[in-house]
């Protein structure tokens, strides 16, 4: 992806960890790599195609004068969500924090914090087989749509119902699959999606078993991820027809990074 460059823009601003800082202020150097395709606004010669990086400085000189934090982490984390959910076109953002003034009684240059974020694409799959199905799902999407600007709902399957699996005792399901556009890493997701089906009354008493909502992470970008609590792809998800077939509706074409076939092909061979 392309990238466009800001090196040490100077602010001057009120960051830091003792109350002197945060008072009189210092001197912060801001550097920034902008990735966005610039292919469009190149050919056409139009501003409005690509990002204003003289909007950007204004931006940046803003937030840091508007806003006081503690840590150069912060400041480095906030201001990287801000600029990423503010300026179109923006889809990642490298970000430098220099303190050239650190109160270190020592000779040095500055000390900084450089950090990467951008969004990401995940597909989530929903399910609900107890009281209104329909409505849990859809407070789901609203809910995932709703909250802290770092995800948006951008597709959504059609809901189908669907036999249950695992346990086959119990009342049919209800599923969809939606794709989402996210800042969150995996492990956010996934507590942000324990934390709707709280909010449904999910009981995980049995394995399988009958559930108000069910939210899994199916991919994320095109990542292999595995930890005590995550994996990614999801597991099982080539043997579920109640994942394949509403997923296959927004994201046929995408490509398992692991068993290499993609999700029409995996929804044909079951």
């Amino acid at each position: 992806m392309d990238k466009i460059k800001i090196n040490n823009l100077e602010i001057f601003c009120n960051h830091g960890v003792f109350p002197e800082e945060n008072v009189l202020g210092q001197k912060f150097l801001v550097s920034a790599v902008l990735y966005t395709d610039t292919r469009s606004a190149g050919l056409s010669d139009d501003l409005t195609k690509s990002i204003n990086y003289g909007e950007i400085c204004n931006f940046i000189e803003k937030f840091m004068k508007d806003h006081t934090f503690k840590l150069i982490e912060t400041v480095a984390e906030r201001l990287a969500k801000a600029l990423l959910t503010e300026t179109k076109n923006l889809e990642k953002i490298e970000l430098e924090i220099k303190k050239p003034w650190a109160p270190i009684a020592l000779p040095i240059e500055n000390v900084s914090v450089n950090i990467e974020r951008g969004w990401h694409t995940a597909y989530i799959s929903l399910g609900s087989n107890l009281g209104n199905k329909e409505e849990y799902l859809n407070q789901a999407i609203k809910e995932l749509g709703d909250t802290n600007n770092d995800c948006f709902v951008t597709q959504t399957s059609d809901f189908l119902t669907t036999k249950p699996y695992g346990i086959t005792e119990q009342d049919d399901f209800l599923n969809g699959c939606l794709e989402l556009r996210t800042l969150l890493t995996p492990e956010e997701l996934l507590a942000r999606l324990n934390s709707i089906e709280h909010n449904a009354n999910r009981e995980r008493l049995v394995h399988w078993g009958p559930r108000t909502l069910d939210l899994d992470i199916i991919f994320y970008d095109d990542i292999v991820y595995d930890s005590k609590i995550l994996i990614i792809p999801h597991i099982d998800m080539q043997n579920r027809q109640f994942v394949l077939e509403p997923l296959s509706q927004i994201a046929g074409f995408k490509r398992h990074p692991i068993l290499n076939t993609t999700v029409n092909q995996m929804r044909k061979g079951l």
